[in-house]
């Protein structure tokens, strides 16, 4: 049996920007392909634009809902597509792969906020929604192999509404404040 792998990331935006892409898929699949050679990949590079806004979001969708995991290419500075993605793929309750190396846009060492240093800080919004952030491609695909031989549970669309409960359940004083200003 084969397994169905949507592969989500930054596309060139016009044929003047593909004559500069280094299409990081094609590593994706051999790398991936070389722990899991059952693997079969599919992309939302597969259609143009040309075929009008609603079917690109159709398409891509429709990969989502039909995989069986998600990886997301999140080396570099994920774009508003592939963050809707992932979120329609927490939906669907696929299991979502991020392959996320230290110290890139979204991942990165000794940041400080506020006077207090993170030694690994990850984006917020890409740690909540993935169920296992890979540091490389290797890693991915142990990962998608041992869950593939033993699932475990993946992340749904509560997951958001989890989180949100459990900022009220620590941060009383601040929701407090917040509705006194009037949310």
């Amino acid at each position: 049996m084969s397994v169905k792998i949507t592969l989500l990331g930054s596309l060139p935006k016009g044929d003047e920007a593909r004559k500069q892409f280094k299409d990081w898929k094609i590593e994706y699949e051999e790398k991936i392909r070389a722990t899991i050679p059952n693997s079969n990949f599919l992309h939302g590079d597969l259609v143009s634009d040309t075929i009008g806004p609603e079917l690109v979001v159709g398409h891509d969708l429709w990969l989502i809902k039909n995989s069986d995991i998600i990886v997301v290419n999140a080396s570099s500075k994920i774009g508003a597509g592939t963050a809707q993605e992932i979120l329609y793929a927490k939906y669907c309750k696929k299991p979502v792969v991020s392959v996320l190396p230290k110290n890139t846009h979204h991942r990165r060492s000794n940041v400080v906020f506020q006077g207090t240093a993170i030694e690994d800080w990850i984006h917020p919004f890409i740690f909540v929604s993935s169920d296992y952030i890979a540091e490389t491609l290797e890693d991915a695909a142990n990962w998608i192999a041992l869950f593939i031989k033993t699932p475990t549970p993946v992340k749904g669309i509560t997951i958001f509404e989890e989180v949100t409960k459990q900022f009220e359940k620590e941060f009383p004083d601040i929701v407090s404040e917040y509705k006194n200003k009037g949310w």
